[in-house]
Order: structure tokens, then sequence, then C-alpha cells
């Protein structure tokens, strides 16, 4: 490899540093634990710092899909050049900095999307339709379901007529079948991820051929935990072990947390924020982390001795440095906008925050944090103060500033690229 070359990759690592350390200090390193530190549940230091480091976590357990996505799903019959992989980063992280800067509500996932887009046309590469689709539709769907959602959740839980002691147990449930569900690749083959469903089913299973007592309960009927009998749920197959698995997990889990708000209605309440804060800030690691290295995955397919876990933990080291440098000041003016909405409006607003963002790991697609959390506080916000609570014309500007993100990227990575490539 000749010395230009070394320095475009060391200049592109660099470039993609950057978009990680603008990530981890942007919405993705401060929104997860600003409602609990509105809330007094947690400091903002001690908060930027798990935030850090479980930013950290997920983008080295989870982000492999969505680096995947946005490395190779985007434009078909090219792959960057290293030039193309630093004019991406630049676009999109400088205009991430603008949006720091001044305020502006500047969507990291589409300003990524929007440069690779117009950088991968303008060197000759063919658009992917069928991908476009589902991106379209994950960015559009996004404020409705997640919206929809914390409404639901938030109009539920002040009611009087359903104690928290069983509505805040239910959703502990949810959340903890799908984190059940979720993949992690240190749970999985070497190229792909596995569920603590599965793994606990399948060890289970292990255990059953080696002479353990695994029967149904009440009988001396063998259970087959790891995929004997199928059953069908909501259209999905799934083998009765991971089913039984992830009933069980969620029982768990909503006993513990019953018993934990039945014992102390408010510091239960604040642990479930923490809980749920805990697992959007690996969420948002997992998602985010693709924005800033998928640029880079084709670029290093070529250099055998750089596997693909380095690079994730390369960008999750950028977002850790973000979250403990750049996420305190943004916690700490987020968590005064919080701090009025309470733990019931903030636990309505991380949970479909949490599912969309897993949601999109699982798709493989790149969301925009801002979009997802935007989205649940006005869904909570109208629950509560009513739709005469929304500013209809701040809305208007944080979609129209969205709308600008992509279009901008796209217009800037296609004319730098073709004049610059």
């Amino acid at each position: 490899m000749d010395p230009t070359t070394i320095l475009l990759f060391v200049a592109a690592a660099i470039a993609s540093l950057f978009m990680a350390w603008v990530i981890g200090a942007g919405s993705s390193g401060a929104t997860p634990f600003a409602p609990a530190v509105g809330a007094d549940a947690i400091a903002t230091m001690r908060a930027a710092f798990v935030v850090g480091i479980l930013g950290f976590a997920g983008a080295v357990t989870q982000g492999g899909n969505v680096s995947a996505a946005v490395g190779r799903g985007l434009i078909g019959g090219v792959t960057l050049p290293v030039a193309g992989v630093i004019i991406v980063l630049l676009v999109g992280a400088g205009l991430m900095a603008v949006g720091i800067r001044t305020g502006y509500p500047i969507a990291t996932a589409f300003t990524v999307t929007g440069s690779v887009i117009g950088v991968g046309l303008a060197i000759g590469g063919t658009p992917v339709p069928s991908t476009y689709l589902e991106i379209g539709a994950v960015w559009l769907l996004t404020p409705f379901v997640g919206g929809g959602i914390a409404f639901a959740i938030a109009s539920v839980l002040p009611r009087s007529d359903v104690p928290e002691s069983r509505s805040v147990p239910l959703l502990v449930g949810v959340v903890g079948a799908v984190l059940a569900n979720v993949g992690f690749a240190f749970l999985g083959p070497d190229d792909g991820s596995g569920s603590i469903a599965v793994a606990v089913a399948e060890a289970l299973r292990e255990w059953a051929g080696h002479g353990g007592p695994v029967s149904a309960l009440g009988g001396g009927i063998p259970l087959p935990v790891g995929g004997g009998i199928p059953i069908t749920v909501a259209g999905i197959t799934l083998p009765l072990g991971r089913a039984a698995v992830t009933v069980g997990i969620a029982l768990a889990l909503a006993v513990l947390a019953r018993w934990d708000v039945r014992r102390d209605q408010a510091g239960g309440l604040r642990r479930v924020l923490l809980a749920l804060g805990a697992l959007v800030a690996f969420s948002a690691g997992g998602s985010q982390v693709g924005l800033a290295v998928g640029p880079l995955v084709p670029l290093f397919d070529t250099v055998e001795s750089v596997p693909s876990v380095a690079i994730l933990v390369g960008g999750g080291l950028g977002i850790l440095v973000g979250s403990w440098t750049g996420a305190p000041r943004m916690i700490s003016s987020l968590a005064q906008e919080y701090s009025s909405l309470g733990p019931r409006r903030s636990i309505a607003a991380l949970v479909p925050s949490f599912l969309i963002a897993q949601l999109a790991v699982l798709l493989g697609v790149p969301v925009s944090f801002n979009e997802i959390i935007v989205s649940a506080m006005v869904g909570s916000g109208a629950a509560v103060g009513g739709w005469d609570a929304i500013d209809p014309r701040k809305i208007g500007l944080t979609i129209l500033a969205w709308i600008a993100s992509f279009a901008v990227a796209f217009l800037l990575g296609y004319g730098i690229a073709l004049a610059a490539i």
C-alpha cells in the first residue's frame, strides 16, 4: 500500500472517529439519561459516564447490521473509494456540527444516508429502490408509531383505575420480552448474532440431554426447550423453548418491578426509568455507530488484517469519548426540559424509543435518534397536556430541518464527489 493511500485511510479513520464523537456528544449520547437526570434519579456526570459505557457496548455487540447497510446497501454497482468515504463523513459530521452550533435538529441518519447516496451516484453507482423504500417507510412511520405508543402509555399511567403496580410491571414485561429476543454478536455464530432466549433455550436442551430434570410443570412430559414443537404467535413461528424462555424472562422482570413499585412507588419508578435509560443508551450505540463506521466497512474489506469488530470497537470508542466529553452539557440542557415531564411521561417516551431503535438494528436500517425521541416526547406530551400543549410551528420547523438534512447532504455529497473524484 503506497504512502498516499495510507494517508487517505488514516484521514478516513479520523473522519469516522469525528463522526462517532459527534454522535456520542449529540442526542444519542445525551437523550437516554436526560429524563432520569431531570427526575433527580442520577447526577449529570454519572449519567454521561454510564451512557458512554453502554453506548460503546451497544456499538460493539449490535452495530454490525446498520454498519453493513450503510456501507454496502445504499448504492449498487460501485464501492466508495477512500476519497468518497472522507467526503461522506465530513459532509455528515460537518452538518451535525452546524446543527449543534446553531441549535437546529440536524438528523445524523438523514445526513449520512443522503451523503452516501449522493457520493455513490456521482461516481457512477446505481440506486437501490427496495432499500430506499424500507428506509423511507421506517423514517415515515417512526413519528406515528413512536408518538402513538408514547401517547397510549402516558394516557394510562396517571389513571386511578389502572394502578402503577400493574401498568408499570406490564410495560417492564413487554420490554423484557423484546430484550430476550434482540440479537447480540457475542451470543451468535461468527457471521451472525444470537439472542438471550435462544442461548438459554439451547443450554436447557443440552442440559436436558445430559439428564437434567427439564419437564412440563405438574407432569412428566419432557419440555422441548431448544426447538421441538413450534408455535405461531402473530404470524411468527417460534420454537416452544424460545417462547417459554421469553415468557419466563418477561414474567420474572414484571414480578420484580411489581414488588419494587409496591414497596416504594417513587423509588420504583425512578429505578424503572434508569433501567429504560440504560437500554435506550445501549440501543443508541447499536443503531448509531453504523452511521460513523458504515462507510469504512467496504473500504477495509481489502485489508484482511482488520476484522469488522475492530471497526465497531473504534466507532464505539468515539461514541464513548463523545459521551464523556460532550454529552454532559447537553444532558443538563435536556434535563431542564425533561424535569417538567416527571418519571411517568419519561417512561412513556423511553419505551417506544427502545422498541424502535431495536427494530432498526434488526432491520439494519439507519434511523435518526433525534426523530425517535422527539416523536415520543410529542406523543407523551399530547396525552398529558392535550394537543394544545403541542407547538405546531416548532414541530413543522423540526420536520423541515430533517428533510433539509437529507437534501443538503445529498446535494453536497453529489456535488463535491462530482468535482473531486
